[in-house]
């Protein structure tokens, strides 16, 4: 079979030439050691941002680090292991200390992971919806005063959630047992292993709907400045799927699936525009949702379509209160 090529990135230089400075301002990025994430990292770094890169401890953690200064862009690496909530709650609370003063301007919530076994992790919840939803759900907990101090300071801070087009693939409404402690008993890996690709689902239709949710509740708050957006990178050949056709549960079925995923897909830079746009361009307003617009297909980041339901986003707030033990979202 012939080696598959490197999409041609089509949009993103010129989007990117039109986003202003960012000097002055702090981006709080999770999942950046590559793929969206590390470019999405080197495009605030170079419009001046002092980039905070939330990973989990990992040589590939200290290379993207290093990448980011050797090139000159002021990053700093935090440890964050979205799999603990014990960790994100560290990280939470060693981002108050050091930003308390300057606060956060973007936290964008750009990790992900896909196609993952059927298992628990030390919490007890799903791998793929605690690593993708809960514990960006925590963090953003954890990190509201320094969005609010950053809105205070400079006019406006933003909360930025990377969903997919898996979101509706296959079509499923949000169910409440994948947000609850039922990690490992969600369908398993069994032949022909559409349960991985359910429990991805959900995790990425949370996303989304944590965006709307987080909106309706942010903007009913007196003077609130901190905006919640959403993006979805398209098709994109980002290495996300190599990891996942080499977990212990991969099979065939999902060598076709990933295939036809990225039968035209974008370029890594070009899947980054949505969170780009998201994150640095001025102007975008709060509860909106950017992405390429053909399922499938490459293109640009346009705004979508709202996918609005008001009972699964209520249902996830209480359902995510419940699971990451926050009794007041906003303190």
């Amino acid at each position: 079979m012939a080696e598959r090529q490197t999409p041609p990135t089509r949009y993103y230089d010129d989007l990117v030439k039109g986003f202003p400075s960012m000097e002055g301002k702090t981006v709080f990025i999770t999942g950046c050691t590559s793929g969206t994430g590390l470019v999405l990292a080197k495009t605030c770094g170079s419009l001046g941002a002092h980039v905070v890169m939330l990973n989990r401890p990992s040589p590939r953690a200290d290379a993207a680090l290093k990448a980011m200064t050797d090139a000159g862009y002021d990053a700093v690496l935090v440890p964050c292991d979205l799999s603990r909530f014990a960790s994100v709650r560290a990280a939470g609370a060693a981002l108050r200390e050091r930003y308390a003063a300057s606060g956060c301007d973007v936290l964008c919530n750009n990790a992900g992971i896909m196609g993952m076994p059927d298992e628990a992790t030390v919490d007890g919840f799903d791998t793929q919806m605690q690593s993708n939803h809960l514990s960006h759900f925590l963090l953003t907990h954890e990190t509201w005063p320094l969005l609010e101090t950053a809105a205070r300071l400079r006019g406006e801070a933003r909360v930025v959630n990377h969903s997919s087009g898996a979101r509706n693939q296959p079509k499923r409404p949000l169910m409440a047992r994948h947000l609850q402690a039922y990690g490992g008993k969600l369908g398993g890996d069994r032949f022909p292993g559409i349960a991985k690709w359910v429990r991805y689902q959900q995790s990425k239709l949370a996303n989304l709907l944590f965006t709307y949710a987080l909106h309706e509740r942010a903007s009913q708050r007196p003077g609130n400045r901190v905006k919640a957006l959403c993006a979805h990178p398209g098709p994109t050949d980002s290495g996300l799927q190599a990891k996942t056709t080499a977990t212990r549960t991969s099979g065939f079925i999902d060598r076709i699936l990933i295939r036809r995923v990225l039968k035209d897909p974008n370029s890594v830079e070009d899947g980054t525009s949505g969170i780009a746009r998201c994150c640095c361009e001025p102007g975008l307003e709060s509860g909106t949702f950017y992405g390429p617009v053909t399922m499938g297909k490459h293109g640009p980041a346009v705004l979508m379509p709202e996918e609005r339901d008001p009972s699964a986003e209520s249902m996830l707030w209480d359902e995510s209160l419940k699971a990451t033990g926050v009794t007041k979202f906003f303190g």
